[in-house]
């Protein structure tokens, strides 16, 4: 079974910059489909982005196209988030998790992922 770590998280000022890093261990998730959630105070966990297993493909959301880059290592079984341009709307626990069932195809839906990882606190100030 794949165990998912976020790391990178903390406080940044409105504008600024954070890399959230997804590790996993157990076993490679280079064949998976890895997404990014938000979960902000009395929220809906929300899709953020989602890359593909060769990172050929991602899909954002609205809100963070052109400010966020999801991308991955295989070869280090990592996924990444750079964050930039960050607003205090984005504060929000992230959350990253993988799709043990689909290689190809991005779902934004949360109960389509299997696994998921303990997640890490992001808050910007304004």
């Amino acid at each position: 079974q794949v165990q998912l770590v976020e790391s990178g998280g903390g406080l940044v000022q409105a504008g600024g910059s954070l890399r959230l890093s997804c590790a996993a261990s157990g076993r490679p998730f280079s064949r998976d489909v890895v997404g990014w959630f938000r979960q902000a105070p009395g929220k809906d966990r929300e899709f953020v982005a989602g890359i593909t297993w060769s990172g050929g493909s991602t899909r954002y959301d609205d809100s963070v196209k052109g400010r966020f880059t999801i991308s991955r290592d295989n070869a280090k079984n990592t996924v990444y988030l750079q964050m930039n341009s960050l607003k205090p709307e984005d504060t929000a626990v992230y959350y990253c998790a993988v799709d043990l069932n689909r290689a190809m195809t991005i779902n934004t839906g949360r109960w389509v992922y299997d696994v998921w990882g303990q997640g890490t606190q992001v808050t910007v100030s304004s």
